[in-house]
């Protein structure tokens, strides 16, 4: 567990649903994608969990235009929590 997390992991997350059994996510999945390009900018990310005994997927998408002709620094944060899920530069837009 390279991120440290560990509290998905432990079980006891039967408040989340209605069962009897314990329950723990066993694994999580996580991809990104940016893209920039003269018709402007994708970003997408899905993010997928599997529970013991079952599964539970949540996939999340947006995509957002933007046209840069100049050097730019990017970021894609989630304005709930304050994290910074995407963070990346792009110095020459011409060299793409």
């Amino acid at each position: 567990m390279g991120l440290s997390l560990t509290l998905p992991f432990i079980g006891g997350l039967t408040e989340m649903v209605d069962v009897d059994e314990p329950l723990a996510f066993s694994q999580v999945f996580h991809k990104s994608f940016i893209e920039v390009n003269e018709e402007g900018t994708e970003a997408a990310a899905v993010t997928a969990m599997m529970l013991e005994g079952g599964g539970c997927s949540m996939n999340v998408e947006k995509e957002i235009d933007f046209v840069a002709d100049h050097p730019f620094l990017f970021l894609v944060k989630d304005e709930t929590a304050g994290a910074v899920l995407f963070m990346g530069t792009l110095l020459n837009p011409l060299a793409v």
